[in-house]
């Protein structure tokens, strides 16, 4: 008589052996095939779902780069350009504005749409992208207490990495960049991170705003 490893793993041969597998085996492995079918379908829609959700906010944010040095005697122009452009994009649903944290423009332009979530336009977010976590390593005292008071405002803080390397700027600019479908720039030189930014944004698709 076979033993009931040969019925599992072989042929069946009798009628006896045919019924056994029938009845046992059958649905058994039917049962596991539609549970491994049922999470594949599961995970192929959860996947979907992110695409979709990160796709709509992506068309729901801006990020911003520009020069770290603004001429004094250009400032309050710049800041009535940048806030214009923020209100624009705010009527068009653009809600998500990505800043990195640097001197200059970046704080400028986060400090704007603090200043303008608080005053009427009460959507607007402001999300930090910053590059590693001892990103104010060498600033000034002023600076980085200017820094900290942005941070402790914005609605969310990313780091891109957590130690400072050669190309966690770019990292972070490229992350702003790939997660935004708007881009307001500060650019007035035809070189540097704000031009590779830029550039790398309007190949990747973005509208550039340049309030320079």
């Amino acid at each position: 008589m076979k033993s009931s490893l040969s019925i599992i793993v072989g042929s069946p041969r009798s009628i006896y052996d045919s019924t056994i597998w029938a009845v046992v085996f059958y649905p058994l492995i039917l049962s596991i095939h539609l549970e491994i079918t049922e999470k594949i379908r599961y995970n192929e829609v959860g996947v979907l779902l992110n695409r979709i959700q990160r796709g709509e906010l992506r068309g729901r944010t801006c990020c911003f780069t520009g020069h770290r040095h603004i001429p004094p005697e250009d400032l309050e122009s710049i800041k009535e350009r940048l806030e214009q452009a923020i209100i624009d994009l705010y009527g068009k649903g653009i809600i998500y504005y990505g800043a990195g944290g640097a001197v200059g423009f970046d704080s400028l332009a986060a400090e704007t749409v603090l200043r303008l979530r608080d005053n009427g336009y009460s959507r607007l977010r402001l999300i930090l992208v910053l590059p590693c976590l001892n990103q104010t390593k060498g600033w000034r005292a002023e600076d980085i207490a200017r820094y900290n008071e942005i941070k402790h405002q914005a609605n969310k803080t990313v780091y891109t990495s957590q130690e400072y390397t050669p190309g966690c700027m770019h990292k972070r600019n490229r992350h702003l960049v790939d997660n935004s479908s708007v881009c307001i720039c500060y650019q007035t030189q035809p070189k540097g991170g704000t031009a590779y930014t830029v550039h790398y944004a309007r190949d990747c698709g973005l509208d550039i705003l340049n309030v320079a």
